[in-house]
């Protein structure tokens, strides 16, 4: 698994906090869920200690994971990105042609995607259909619940 994630600055620095917390402050309140639970007495018919060491066991898999995927990530150069078209870390505003109603996409990589948060992954359909497009641009994107028609208003970074 040599493949390179790559990821925006502030991704990386997101998931560099998520881990420390993940490796302090997660572990230390695991830990004193066992300690409570084991307290319950007989460990054999349990469910708290038997919950809390599910819990303790799915942290250190996210533990595990994460590291393994920062070993991987290679921050994106912005500066070798075009600033006048749609490329991984652009936002973009839109003019749907459907509703004439405005919105704004931030195209991210898959990691930092949040589409309650206008970020979206550059693998999903609507970030592929808008790649590559400049300002003036009107896109067809083609998704399960029919075809969007956009126009690109404005690209920033």
């Amino acid at each position: 698994m040599s493949d390179k994630i790559p990821m925006s600055r502030e991704g990386y620095e997101k998931m560099i906090k998520e881990l420390e917390h993940l490796k302090t402050a997660k572990r230390r309140e695991i830990a004193e869920d066992i300690a409570r639970a084991r307290a319950f007495g007989d460990l054999k018919e349990n469910a708290e200690y038997d919950a809390a060491k599910n819990s303790q066991a799915l942290n250190e898999r996210k533990i595990a994971d994460m590291e393994e995927k920062l070993e991987r990530v290679q921050i994106i150069d912005e500066t070798k990105i075009p600033k006048d078209q749609i490329f991984i870390g652009a936002t973009v505003r839109l003019k749907d042609l459907g509703t004439n109603e405005e919105i704004s996409y931030s195209i991210v990589t898959q990691d930092e995607a949040n589409f309650d948060e206008g970020k979206l992954s550059v693998t999903s359909p609507i970030a592929k259909g808008l790649l590559g497009l400049k300002v003036g641009d009107t896109a067809q994107i083609k998704i399960p619940a029919g075809i969007l028609k956009y126009k690109v208003l404005k690209i920033s970074r």
